[in-house]
């Protein structure tokens, strides 16, 4: 079932409200997931989903899409460092007070590495402090048995290699036990381990549909859903194709499943969780909103 937000927003409302003459100033950042991204707004994310999401902000420019290197460790200078540049420049530019990070997939560890560590790097404590909460959008706390997969060179390894990569430092950092070992030493907010300084709010995407016949499935790519719909064959019954649904709601708040908030109930693959299906923008413009 969701986790509801209202008691808690009411609550820090209530204790750090700002004054007329402090009103905050609020942003949202787009953090892609695995990848070497130079133009995510195209190539990840797309304009249409973008920009729908931002309409929920006062002040529509006040967005930035993050373009970083993550094919690398979550604590290489090119990947959380390169998110905690970009971020940091993007609150000092536009005066951000208020910020809301939506990420998808393993950009989600890349955000929790920073929440977790904020002596790791000198602009950690700026981008933390800036922060409102972290909506993360399928994110791979546990990691994915298909990473395994392709580490082991299976024969899954190359139907896998358009979906992951081959054998990258990101690849490797997902497989399940080396997530549990992550989770356990390095990272914040997985069960047993302390809490993440700034809430964590997992969207979970349950399930693939890919019938051509089904309008619905040629949402964020149809090619896209036909190859995550043959990985679910390895994967638990409730995923969205390249995580199951345990890895997504395993850190921080599992906040909803897809089809409770759809439309018409749709589920969203790993593919459309980061595109405009389903509704799925227009419930993100609300949670903008300050």
């Amino acid at each position: 079932m969701p986790c509801t937000r209202t008691s808690i927003g009411l609550a820090l409302a209530l204790l750090v409200a700002p004054s007329p003459a402090q009103a905050a100033v609020t942003g949202v950042a787009f953090v892609h997931g695995t990848g070497k991204q130079t133009n995510a707004l195209v190539d990840y994310w797309t304009a249409a989903m973008v920009d729908s999401v931002r309409l929920g902000l006062p002040n529509t420019t006040n967005y930035v899409v993050v373009n970083c290197d993550f094919e690398k460790y979550m604590w290489d200078p090119a990947a959380a460092g390169c998110l905690a540049g970009q971020l940091s420049s993007f609150i000092k530019a536009k005066k951000i007070t208020d910020l809301l990070v939506i990420t998808h997939s393993n950009g989600g560890n890349m955000l929790r590495w920073i929440l977790s560590n904020p002596t790791y790097d000198s602009r950690y404590p700026a981008v933390i402090s800036a922060i409102r909460w972290v909506d993360a959008l399928a994110p791979s706390s546990l990691g994915t048995p298909l990473a395994n997969a392709v580490v082991s060179g299976t024969t899954f390894e190359k139907s896998l290699g358009w979906l992951l990569g081959y054998k990258s430092e990101a690849v490797i950092m997902q497989q399940t036990e080396n997530m549990a070992y992550y989770n356990a030493n390095w990272l914040l907010g997985t069960a047993g381990r302390p809490a993440l300084p700034r809430d964590l709010w997992a969207v979970v995407g349950t399930d693939v549909d890919s019938s051509p016949f089904d309008n619905d499935s040629w949402c964020g790519g149809y090619s896209l859903g036909v190859g995550l719909e043959t990985t679910q064959w390895w994967l638990d019954s409730c995923s969205d194709g390249f995580l199951n649904c345990s890895s997504q709601g395993g850190a921080g708040h599992e906040w909803f499943h897809d089809i409770e908030y759809t439309y018409e109930q749709e589920p969203l693959s790993h593919a459309q969780s980061r595109r405009n299906c389903f509704y799925l923008d227009l419930f993100l413009r609300e949670d903008v909103k300050p």
